[in-house]
């Protein structure tokens, strides 16, 4: 049972008094620095209670439901600690908006290249937990190649850090690469170093649009094999039909140059639709978001090669629902509630027979979905290696329990 305020007295004498709350008959503890998370952790730990952890909530509905004992608010844990402008690093607060963040960095023209959802919310310890990342991932890499160092509290209240504060830093384990994608089931992200870019000063969109996938797939595989000076790249695909969108960044001369390369490309396949570019009224990158947009419906995940891109999302329009997918081969799905019984099934047979994917229910309905519709988890032969590791970092099960694939 969740243990009341007035039973704390332990707790409120390692906290300020306005660190801790009461929710819904739950307790709240939201901490504004490292040493008051590990003190919530510590006490946690030691008398088997068990901590949510959680930012903005953007992304709380993604993996299993968690109920714990207590609520780890993060969003106190905020700002821009560190810019080292000239190395082009910055450490951030674990619980800063992302948006709020970039708008700091931005005063010098430097960025973390990367292109979350809801990134006005959202914030960077949660998006790290989710390892969330858009079409930028093309040019940058991901999340585990931003991230050079991070402050993390384990289950039992230690304070680890793991990397640096400079991008050539060989010293210790890449403890936070581990840490990215774990749902804070192995650790709360309370400080992350990130190397940074320049903000590119020149860049335009080009689409291309199509009745049929085929033909932008093909494009899509030219576009990746070129010379061109591609920062983004995303499939968009739905009843309406098919729409190829590429995002250029380099000099002003050179990018009209490269528009008219890549009509070139699109006519010498005949993708038999509109092409146009430098719409900037028009982002067609916020598709992907806007898949999450209504309320309600089924939301995937899917990986896969990108030269199986095309007849995937071919085959999604089929089954009756839509999907964004970026060249990288990441796929979000969206099926109504009443197309995604039949085709959730469907769809895991498409990705099982492609080889080397893998797909994730990102939103589900708030009834349970058939258990035909939930994707099989004995073929994972990871998991067993997954559950030796939190046993490791957290024995007691205190962060987050259940909240990752097969109830890690």
């Amino acid at each position: 049972m969740t243990p009341a305020l007035s039973s704390l007295d332990e707790l409120r004498s390692l906290l300020p008094a306005d660190c801790l709350s009461e929710r819904s008959g739950q307790l709240v503890a939201s901490p504004r620095t490292t040493d008051e998370v590990a003190a919530v952790a510590r006490y946690a730990n030691d008398r088997r209670l068990s901590i949510e952890i959680v930012g903005a909530g953007t992304k709380r509905p993604w993996g299993n439901p968690t109920t714990a004992d207590i609520l780890l608010d993060t969003t106190r844990l905020a700002g821009v600690r560190e810019h080292s402008w000239q190395d082009l690093t910055a450490t951030v607060a674990a619980g800063t908006p992302w948006a709020k963040m970039q708008r700091a960095l931005a005063v010098h023209r430097q960025q973390v290249a990367l292109d979350p959802l809801w990134p006005e919310t959202a914030t960077v310890g949660g998006i790290l937990a989710t390892n969330d990342s858009g079409a930028l991932r093309l040019r940058y890499g991901s999340l585990r190649d931003l991230v050079i160092g991070m402050t993390i509290v384990l289950a039992d209240g230690t304070i680890a850090k793991s990397g640096g504060k400079v991008v050539k830093n060989v010293a210790g384990y890449d403890l936070h690469k581990l840490m990215i994608g774990a749902f804070g089931t192995l650790g709360i992200i309370t400080e992350v170093t990130f190397r940074l870019h320049p903000i590119p000063a020149h860049t335009t969109t080009w689409t291309a649009s199509s009745v049929s996938a085929e033909p932008l797939g093909q494009l899509m595989m030219k576009v990746l094999d070129s010379q061109q000076s591609t920062q983004a790249m995303q499939l968009r695909a739905s009843a309406a039909g098919y729409a190829l969108d590429v995002a250029l960044a380099t000099l002003p001369e050179e990018l009209a140059l490269q528009t008219e390369a890549l009509t070139r490309m699109a006519r010498s396949i005949d993708v038999g639709g509109q092409i146009s570019h430098g719409l900037a009224h028009n982002n067609p990158f916020t598709a992907r978001e806007e898949l999450f947009a209504p309320h309600g419906g089924v939301i995937v995940k899917a990986t896969m090669l990108p030269s199986d891109i095309a007849w995937v999302s071919t085959d999604v329009v089929h089954l009756g629902g839509s999907a964004v997918s970026q060249a990288t081969g990441i796929m979000f799905v969206r099926f109504s509630e009443e197309a995604a019984v039949q085709a959730l099934p469907s769809l895991y047979a498409h990705i099982d027979a492609a080889g080397d994917g893998s797909i994730v229910v990102l939103r589900a309905p708030d009834h349970p979905l058939p258990a035909s519709a939930i994707p099989p988890e004995a073929a994972n032969n990871a998991l067993p290696l997954m559950h030796e590791i939190k046993r490791r970092f957290d024995p007691n099960r205190t962060l987050n329990p259940g909240r990752f694939l097969g109830g890690i």
